[in-house]
């Protein structure tokens, strides 16, 4: 099957049936032992507006996915498609530059963008605002807390101005707290925006508080096994009932794949 990564420049959110579409996509890498299957066949759709999380055991193919839905890397076969145009990306890792303050890391994708020079801060403030930070367009990254810098990589990812959101783990590395406080964060202004996000994660319970829906990856080669839709009304708490139901019912099946896929 040949390669397509498709990308239409027109249509509103309104006229798209969909913000991202993965339609037969495998990904092969070569290695000293030959070529090895990552992704097998797999097929996935993110409606407009839709909060969508992937989850599967390590090294089963969530971030390699990711890439390439972001353009950064081809699939070996498959289509890939994202109508609203190049998605926003947001790594585990901050990735902020240390010698421009939290105003300029922002200001740095807005210029990218093409946004004139006179409108980037102002645009900046507004994006720090959204993400509770106001004041902060001045500090460095050494002055931030491990939170904090986790928004800025947020406002700088919006500022790319993109409907479709994509995330790697971008929570992993924080305390708990923190972690659940970013939750709520991301939930609202997911809520406010009404863009797409495609959420890769490891953690079942992070999952399930976030998303719309729940895509459970194989275990490598990384194949959907199962997908969820989550009916429990927003605001959500990871320490709700109904969480906890749900991901117990995730957790086995994330299980039953590692043990027959024989990982450990």
């Amino acid at each position: 099957m040949a390669t397509t990564l498709a990308k239409a420049a027109e249509g509103t959110v309104a006229e798209q049936t969909h913000a991202a579409r993965i339609e037969h996509v495998s990904k092969s890498f070569s290695g000293p032992a030959g070529s090895q299957l990552v992704l097998d066949d797999v097929s996935l759709d993110v409606a407009p507006g839709e909060f969508v999380t992937i989850l599967g055991a390590s090294g089963c193919g969530k971030s390699t996915l990711l890439n390439l839905v972001a353009g950064l890397d081809k699939p070996s076969s498959g289509v890939i498609e994202t109508p609203g145009g190049r998605p926003a990306l947001m790594f585990q890792e901050h990735a902020l530059f240390p010698w421009l303050t939290a105003g300029k890391n922002i200001e740095l994708a807005l210029r990218l963008r093409g946004v004139a020079k006179a409108e980037r801060r102002p645009e900046a403030e507004r994006l720090l605002e959204l993400v509770r930070l106001g004041g902060a367009y001045g500090k460095r990254v050494h002055e931030l807390s491990g939170g904090m810098r986790q928004r800025v990589a947020l406002a700088r990812a919006l500022a790319q101005d993109s409907r479709l959101l994509l995330m790697d783990e971008p929570f992993a590395a924080l305390d708990a707290i923190t972690r659940d406080v970013l939750h709520g964060e991301l939930t609202r202004i997911w809520a406010e925006t009404g863009l797409s996000v495609l959420f890769v994660t490891h953690n079942v319970r992070e999952a399930v508080r976030l998303a719309q829906r729940v895509v459970l990856l194989s275990s490598r080669p990384g194949r959907v096994a199962k997908e969820w839709t989550v009916g429990i009304p927003q605001p959500r708490r990871i320490e709700d009932a109904d969480v906890a139901e749900l991901s117990l019912e995730i957790t086995e099946h994330l299980r039953g794949e590692i043990r027959r896929h024989g990982q450990h």
